[in-house]
């Protein structure tokens, strides 16, 4: 692995937020993603490299998939399907994240409610996380937290944007970081502790979104969960 690859695939070091910049026009940020046509639900691949975004491409590092109404995602790395039969021990693809977006309180206008879920910590001191292939459905991220199998995941959620009477949108403190309303903003926080923020993202401009992390998230996991945000959701929205 190359000393970039490294890094995304990483969680974060304690006591340092990562602030980044996406852009649709694919600059800005170590990240390319590209939007699969050949499938009947959405699937973005994600590359090191902005100019080579093939799926067999030697900067390829990971997917997002989302089910068919958009409102739940996996993010995954760059290993295989298990359902393809050559595929056997460490090729089969890990689950990064999963994420949960549920139907909104208020209606279509309300703020999104999401859930983000990922693989625990096993060696806090070597920044090392569970490793989750799962061969059967019954083992991925979402049908364990359906299932209440979720020991060793984190499950974390967005923090509940306050309605500003000025702006006539819900909002949340980004303390200067985004600058303008929008669905797509969010912040997620760990119940435990509300006030640590382990990850933000939003809109500064048409085209334009920052990207704030901290641990335990990887670079790789924060885009993904941050790719999830872009999707149309036919019920939640």
């Amino acid at each position: 692995m190359t000393n970039l690859e490294i890094f995304v695939t990483s969680p974060a070091r304690r006591n340092v937020t990562y602030k980044c910049r996406i852009t649709r026009d694919k600059k800005g940020f170590p990240f390319g993603c590209t939007k699969t046509k050949k499938s009947t639900t959405a699937n973005y691949l994600i590359s090191i490299d902005p100019t080579d975004l093939r799926r067999y491409g030697n900067s390829f590092i990971g997917k997002v998939r989302s089910n068919a109404l958009g409102t739940q995602f996996t993010v995954y790395d760059n290993g295989e399907n298990p359902k393809k039969s050559w595929v056997i021990g460490g090729s089969v693809r890990q689950e990064l994240a999963a994420v949960i977006y549920d139907t909104n309180v208020l209606g279509f206008k309300g703020p999104r409610k999401m859930t983000v879920l990922i693989p625990g910590i096993c060696d806090a001191e070597n920044y090392r996380r569970q490793e989750i292939r799962p061969l059967l459905e019954q083992e991925c991220i979402l049908e364990r937290w359906k299932n209440r199998k979720a020991d060793d995941l984190i499950a974390m959620h967005n923090k509940t944007p306050i309605w500003n009477e000025d702006t006539q949108s819900y909002a949340l403190n980004f303390h200067g970081r985004v600058t303008q309303p929008s669905v797509k903003n969010f912040q997620i926080i760990h119940d435990a502790d509300p006030k640590y923020i382990v990850m933000q993202f939003g809109r500064t401009g048409y085209d334009a979104f920052t990207m704030d992390f901290r641990y335990p998230l990887s670079a790789l996991q924060a885009f993904g969960i941050a790719m999830t945000s872009f999707h149309g959701k036919i019920a939640c929205e």
